[in-house]
């Protein structure tokens, strides 16, 4: 039997949808989706989020606007995500100043304030499939996302303090 604990479920009404119920046990939050609703066949800038089962990897959080959490990472003004397809460092990681088209992990908005990244489209990575894919918090006024799943700050630290060892993000 699997842990409902170490998995967290994302259920929409259909796969056109950019709302859907994030669901960890007993517990149900709304949350966002990508505008474009879910696939399983995601491409880089379809503003879909893919359907699949995902590792949480990494956690990170803003240190100006967030107080700590246990194993989570603080962010930096410097910290960006590779999205060009063909770069090496797609779907990576990387540091500014970086050339290429990238994704600011560093946000004016509250977005990335806790920001947990997933292993989508990381091994094997294929280009094009898919980059940035991550649980973050909604945006002030935002309805959907570019892909990634959304939580409102309050709903994100109740599903962080109930999830235990390896997690899973299953849309």
């Amino acid at each position: 039997m699997v842990n409902a604990l170490t998995h967290i479920h994302i259920h929409a009404i259909s796969d056109r949808v950019s709302h859907g119920v994030l669901r960890i046990g007993n517990l149900s939050f709304p949350c966002l989706l990508g505008k474009n609703g879910r696939t399983f066949r995601k491409r880089e800038g379809d503003s879909k989020s893919p359907r699949g089962s995902w590792h949480l990897t990494d956690f990170y959080y803003r240190p100006d606007r967030v107080l700590r959490f246990p194993l989570a990472k603080r962010l930096n003004p410097s910290d960006a995500w590779c999205d060009t397809p063909g770069q090496k460092d797609y779907n990576r990681k990387v540091v500014l100043p970086f050339t290429s088209s990238h994704e600011n992990l560093w946000r004016d908005d509250e977005a990335y304030d806790i920001l947990i990244t997933t292993n989508h489209n990381l091994r094997p990575r294929i280009q094009n499939a898919g980059s940035a894919i991550f649980l973050h918090l909604w945006r002030k006024g935002a309805t959907s996302t570019e892909g990634c799943i959304a939580l409102r700050r309050r709903d994100m630290l109740i599903v962080l303090s109930k999830t235990k060892g390896r997690r899973y993000l299953v849309i």
